[in-house]
Formats: C-alpha cells, sequence, structure tokens
C-alpha cells in the first residue's frame, strides 16, 4: 500500500504541472530549513519561533511558483517554476557562503555595490565553501550535467544524420487547462498563509519591520525572500529620502552631536600637537591576540612589549563596530566618526557622492597636515580611490606603486613584511607633519601564510581558519616589529604618533566554540554574550613623551577621532561626530554595536537579555535596572539613527563647520601620487620638510631591516620604484629622481 502511494505520488509529479511545482515547492522548502538549521545562527527562544520557522519558506514559495500555474502553454509554465526554483537556490547559497564571513544577510546595496568589493575575492571566498553545500546545489548540478551530456550526444547524432533528443527525466508537459480561477486560487492560499505568518511574528515580535534592526528576526519569522524584498523596499525609500532633504533634516543631528559633545582632558589635549600621525590598520585583528600563547611561543611578542612601554597608551576594553561593510565601515568610523550604514558598506554604495568631514581634510585645513594612504591591493577595493577623494586625502598608494609578483601576492595585496618594507620609500617623500595610514592585509580570512614566512607552531584545532589565524598573527606582528625599528632608526618615531587598531573580528561567531579551549572557555557553556566580549580589538597610541600605560575605559571605533584630534590639539566640537574623546571625564562609555545591541562598563545588552560583564550571567532585571537599560538602549537608537540620516541624505551637504572648506574630489590624481609628492618636495627646496630632504636628500629605506624571505637573495629590491610608475620620477630632477629610486633593503636571514 505505502509503495503504491508513492508510485502514485511520483506520477502525479511527473505528470502534472500541479505536482511538478510541488516538488519544486518541497525541495525550496528542505533547502530552506536545511540551511536555517545548518548555517544560520536565528535564535530560536520558543516553540512558536520554530513553528514560524518551518512554515515561513512555504508562504512565499507558494506565491512565487504559483506563477508557473498562469501561463496557457504548458513549457512556459513549467519554465517559469524552473527559473523561479533556480533563483530560489541561487539567494538562499549566495546567503549562506556571505553568513559565514560576515555572520549577516545579504542586503540590496552589498549586491549593488559587489563590483566594488570583489577584486581580490579568491581563495577567500572558496574557503568559505563547505562539503556539505552540495546539498544545496546537487539536483541542479545533476540536471545540468545531464542536459550537456545530451547536448554532446546530440551533436554527434547530428553530425550521422539521426533524430536529435533530449532528456525528459520521466516527465510528460501536461497540457490540459487548468480551471480558470485555480491560479488565482493558489496564490491567494499562499498571500494568506504568508499574511498568517506575518501576523503571528507580530504579536510574538511587536513592530518586526519598523523597530527590528537585526536582520536575523526579519528572516527568522518571515524568511530569506520576504527579507530581500523587504530590504529592497527600504533601499527604495532611503534613496527617495535623500532625494528629498533638505537643511531643516540636519537640526536634530546638530542638536545631538553638540549636547553629546565630550570636552577634551587637559592631560592630554595637545600633546602631540604637531607630530606626524602614522596609523596602522590591523587587519582582522582582535584583543585575544595580545598575551596569547600557542604552545608556550608568544602570538604577538612585539606588540606585547610595545603596550608595556612608558610612552605608550592602550584600551583594554575598546570594541569594534562594524556592520556589512566590516573593513570599510571600520576606516569610515575612525575618518569621520559616523557609523557605516544598516544595510551595507558606506563605501561602496555612498562614498562616491556624499559630503564628508574627514580626518585628512580636518587635519589638513586646521594645521597644515599632508596626508596619504598606503595600500598595497587594489585601488578600487570598498571603493576606495573614490572614497578617499571625497574625505580628502592628497595621495593613495595603493598595489600599483609596489612590487608583485606571485611570492608577495595575497589574496587582499602583498604581503606586510614587504607592503611594510616598500611604504617607507613613499613616506620619506611627504611633508612633514603628515597624516599617513597603512593598511596590513596578511592576516584575513583564509590566514594563509607559508612555512617560510612563518615557523610559528600550529594551535592544534581542527579547523585551519583558527590555526591560520595565530600564524598569520604572529608574522603581522613581526612586520610591525620592523616597521617600528625603522621608525626609530630613521628618526621618524620621535616627532610621529603612531595609532594601531584592529578593524573587525577575524574569527566568525560560528567558529568560536571551537576557539573557546585556547581562551580557556568551556565550548559547552559559549553564548551570545561571550560572542560579543570577543568584538575587542587593540586601540593603542605610542609616542615619545606621551603619558601611557593601560586604559580599562569602554568605548569604540566612533570614538577615535575626537580623541585623536585632541591629542593633536583640535578641538573637534564644531564638527558632526557622533563619538567622544576616549580620555574625557565626559565620555560617554555606551558602546554602541551597528545592530543596535551595545555594552557598558557593567553590562551587555543583546536583545532582550542583559547580561553581567563581570560574571557573564543573564540578569534579573529591577525596575531600576530596567529604566537604566531603556534610557541606554534610547540613547543607542538615537545615536544611529542620526547617524544614518546623516549619510543616507548626504545631510552634511547643508553644513560647513566654522573654518572648514568642503572638499573637491575632482582635485586629486592618485595615478600621479609618486609625481605629487616628489614634484612638492623638489619646488619646496629648502623648505621642503619631508624626511628625505632632512636627511640631506638621502634615502633613509636602507636603514629598513627585514627578515623577509623573499629578499633574501636582494635579486630584484623590493624598494625600488616599480616600472609602471617609475616614469612618475621624472616629474623631479634627475639628481633626486637618481637618489630616490636607487635604493635597496638591507636582509636579515630568513628563518
Amino acid at each position: 500500500m505505502k509503495r503504491l502511494r508513492l508510485n502514485r505520488l511520483a506520477q502525479w509529479i511527473r505528470s502534472t504541472r500541479i505536482g511538478f511545482l510541488a516538488c519544486l515547492l518541497f525541495l525550496v522548502w528542505a533547502k530552506t530549513i536545511f540551511g536555517y538549521f545548518v548555517d544560520f545562527s536565528l535564535g530560536l527562544n520558543d516553540p512558536l519561533q520554530y513553528t514560524l520557522l518551518l512554515l515561513n519558506p512555504l508562504g512565499t514559495g507558494i506565491i512565487f511558483l504559483s506563477l508557473g500555474l498562469y501561463p496557457k502553454h504548458a513549457r512556459r509554465g513549467y519554465l517559469i517554476g524552473v527559473i523561479v526554483y533556480i533563483l530560489s537556490t541561487l539567494l538562499l547559497l549566495a546567503n549562506v557562503l556571505y553568513y559565514r564571513e560576515f555572520s549577516d544577510f545579504l542586503t540590496i546595496n552589498t549586491v549593488l555595490g559587489v563590483s566594488k568589493v570583489s577584486q581580490g575575492l579568491g581563495a577567500s571566498s572558496l574557503s568559505m565553501v563547505k562539503p556539505h553545500d552540495i546539498i544545496y546545489v546537487i539536483d541542479i548540478v545533476l540536471v545540468a550535467l545531464a542536459y550537456f551530456s545530451y547536448s554532446i550526444w546530440n551533436i554527434w547524432r547530428y553530425i550521422h544524420n539521426e533524430p536529435l533528443r533530449w532528456p525528459h527525466f520521466g516527465l510528460t508537459l501536461d497540457t490540459r487547462q487548468l480551471p480558470f480561477h485555480f491560479p488565482q486560487a493558489v496564490t491567494v492560499f499562499g498571500i494568506a498563509l504568508f499574511g498568517l505568518i506575518m501576523a503571528v511574528s507580530e504579536m510574538n515580535r511587536p513592530q518586526l519591520l519598523t523597530r527590528t534592526f537585526d536582520r536575523n528576526y526579519i528572516v527568522k519569522y518571515l524568511g530569506l525572500a520576504p527579507f530581500t524584498v523587504y530590504d529592497a523596499a527600504k533601499t527604495a525609500q532611503n534613496n527617495q529620502v535623500r532625494a528629498q532633504a533638505d537643511s531643516s533634516n540636519l537640526d536634530p543631528v546638530l542638536q545631538y552631536t553638540r549636547s553629546h559633545y565630550a570636552a577634551p582632558n587637559a592631560s592630554y589635549f595637545g600633546t602631540a600637537k604637531g607630530k606626524n600621525v602614522i596609523i596602522i590598520h590591523l587587519e582582522s585583528f582582535q584583543q585575544f591576540l595580545i598575551g596569547q600563547k600557542i604552545d608556550g611561543q608568544e602570538v604577538t611578542p612585539f606588540l606585547n612589549s610595545l603596550i608595556k612601554e612608558k610612552d605608550t597608551l592602550s584600551f583594554s576594553n575598546f570594541f569594534h563596530q562594524v556592520g556589512l561593510g566590516k573593513t570599510s565601515d571600520a576606516e569610515n568610523m575612525l575618518e569621520t566618526s559616523t557609523f557605516g550604514i544598516a544595510n551595507g558598506s558606506l563605501f561602496s554604495s555612498l562614498g562616491t557622492e556624499n559630503t564628508f568631514e574627514g580626518a585628512p581634510a580636518i587635519l589638513n585645513q586646521r594645521a597644515g597636515y599632508t596626508s596619504a594612504v598606503f595600500h598595497g591591493g587594489s585601488a578600487s577595493f570598498w571603493n576606495r580611490d573614490n572614497v578617499y577623494k571625497s574625505l580628502g586625502y592628497n595621495d593613495y598608494f595603493s598595489g600599483n606603486f609596489y612590487n608583485h609578483d606571485e611570492k608577495a601576492a595575497t589574496e587582499y595585496g602583498i604581503k606586510d613584511k614587504l607592503m611594510m618594507a616598500e611604504t617607507p620609500k613613499y613616506l620619506e617623500h611627504l611633508q612633514q607633519p603628515f597624516y599617513a595610514k597603512i593598511i596590513t592585509t596578511s592576516n584575513h580570512n583564509p590566514f594563509y601564510i607559508t612555512q617560510a614566512d612563518s615557523d610559528f607552531p600550529d594551535a592544534g584545532t581542527d579547523d585551519a581558519t583558527i590555526n591560520g589565524y595565530f600564524r598569520t598573527a604572529h608574522y603581522l606582528d613581526e612586520a610591525l616589529k620592523e616597521f617600528f625599528n625603522y621608525l626609530k632608526a630613521s628618526g621618524l618615531e620621535k616627532n610621529s604618533l603612531v595609532m594601531l587598531y584592529g578593524d573587525h573580528f577575524g574569527i566568525s561567531n560560528d567558529r568560536n566554540t571551537t576557539l573557546a579551549p585556547l581562551l580557556g572557555k568551556d565550548p559547552s557553556t559559549w553564548n551570545a554574550f561571550d560572542d560579543a566580549q570577543l568584538q575587542r580589538v587593540p586601540l593603542i597610541f605610542h609616542m615619545p613623551g606621551l603619558k601611557g600605560g593601560v586604559n580599562s575605559t569602554y568605548g569604540g571605533e566612533i570614538d577615535v577621532l575626537p580623541t585623536l584630534l585632541h591629542l593633536l590639539g583640535i578641538d573637534s566640537s564644531r564638527y558632526v561626530q557622533f563619538g567622544t574623546d576616549l580620555l574625557s571625564s565626559q565620555h560617554d562609555s555606551v558602546v554602541a554595536f551597528r545592530n543596535h545591541n551595545f555594552v557598558t562598563s557593567k553590562y551587555t545588552v543583546l536583545g532582550s537579555k542583559v547580561y553581567d560583564n563581570t560574571t557573564g550571567k543573564l540578569l534579573t532585571l529591577t525596575p531600576a535596572l530596567e529604566a537604566t537599560i531603556a534610557k541606554d538602549q534610547k540613547s543607542v537608537d538615537t545615536r544611529l539613527s542620526l547617524s544614518d540620516d546623516v549619510a543616507n541624505r548626504n545631510l552634511l551637504r547643508f553644513y560647513v563647520p566654522l573654518g572648514f572648506k568642503p572638499v573637491n574630489p575632482n582635485q586629486y590624481d592618485y595615478n600621479q601620487s609618486l609625481s605629487n609628492v616628489l614634484s612638492i618636495e623638489r619646488n619646496l627646496g629648502s623648505k621642503s620638510t619631508s624626511l628625505y630632504s632632512e636627511n640631506n636628500d638621502q634615502s633613509t629605506t636602507g636603514l629598513y631591516q627585514t627578515d623577509a624571505p623573499e629578499l633574501a637573495d636582494d635579486t630584484d629590491p623590493i624598494t625600488t620604484f616599480p616600472d609602471k610608475v617609475q616614469d612618475q620620477t621624472e616629474a623631479s630632477s634627475s639628481s633626486e629622481s637618481s637618489s630616490s629610486s636607487d635604493v635597496n633593503v638591507t636582509t636579515q636571514p630568513s628563518k
């Protein structure tokens, strides 16, 4: 009897259009549920949420697949069903892969900006693929292979004048006319089911679409397809709002930022006035790496020693606050003290058109700083080549200015030791004081470094990503040591404030239970609180004469710019900034995360759950604590909402701070960055303040010592200008060109 029923079911699927579409619906549902439980962490809390999760793929699945019932021609109906099925599968798989890296779901802005962030995504993308992903595509792949095989066979039959045949997989096109109202009835049933799911979800989570800031909630209750449609609608709405914005929209922003301003600490204000600023962007570098040991060896021996120096100020409770923009979000907060946007990368989607009050422009206009970025990767990655112009960077030395070959390359640029060894040949020609940012790349997923680059021991986990993370972090630490040695040898250290910061997590949440034993934690008790604590990243300031120590103040990346400006003696009150000076007694220590969760010095708030920072245990809410949390949550929501308004409406176009001149991006040509710095140096003559000029027109690059194995034989000096930019040296005098380009690195024996 059971076999007979199965045969009838199979016959119904093979011989009727309704059966075929119902089969596709089941497959979409099964794959989606598999993804929900295996690849996504949706935080299911009660039986109702489990029920809604099991039902939510059906509502939209019925609506979309019912489109295959409308055509009178059967073949078109089947084709529509197949197209809907393939698109649904691709949407699911894309979100699965994206979630593994970002712990979030794809938004429309992310998809639209993919061309600006896709360069260099090679092995890192492949590393996100897991064996069980075949479940998502196996049926499509098999059918495609079958059709490909039949195509080859039919070519052979055509050549031999035999009749062509095509696979039908047992399907019989159902050419019967469906009842007139049947397609409409199926669509209405799908809409009714989705409406029911929506209503129950609203009861369980009030104002789901109007007040939910965590995309997990929308996917958990409504599903992936509704989330994508919702996000598309919100994106279109934001674009319309942007077009309709005017200066009055800026009033609540100015009111908030002025009332939120924290006056500088008199003990630190201006202590770095007139100093060069060298910012080192530590890619994917989390705070737990500092002090960590593997097999008794320190992962970061140099940084461990640096934070103990009397001239080093570091922060032990400093958190990254990035969203989907990750590295670009961190850079945006660092440069502007505004948050990244909620639904994508601000750099990628808005950076070209938006007006900014960026650190390079502020320092240039207030204190005569020149500025440059050094990054061994693609110039357009994260749309940097456009955004840096809008921020007011004078020059951008991207991958084209560095010597690249297979030995030097990483997925996102060149190896840190090589890139940092090359950077001085450009850095020494910048007019002082300068504001320079160096972006490292080796410590990035897939965290691969060769045995020749580092003999650091394996962490011993069954996760290659985690094992590689400690090795690449150790390699970065060695690169930092070499660079700091150069700063001392060249004399730059005594006249510079060096700031190092971690941009975001390196180990994603789904790997944290594997990481836990290395951190002395029990994987079985690991929870969301522990995930949140791993959002700590380093923030380190080093300068001779700086009052050092380890500061336990709670803060985040949004607070970096006002802190830095005050150290340089520049008051930040006139600018639109959402962070506050970390050293100020008025500093706001409520650290807002991009999903509207937050952490304070006493507790961590994750959705409706409140954890005690000391014990990591859930707190029982008293009326007094509820009131405090509500106040802090309102502050977090306001801060993020106003920052989003600034970005999405481009509100800074309506506001010019006292003494600030809006940046004209068209005045910069980064293809000529080398020519630019050399021409300025030449034209200033004896008035040039570059390190090269101060050193009597002699290069300091020979002072750089590295043990990078690629430079052991010194056959191709990495500090010579690459051929593709060599012609820029002709813009300077022949003597300057000769002494600038004829430089070498002193190498130490390879490990």
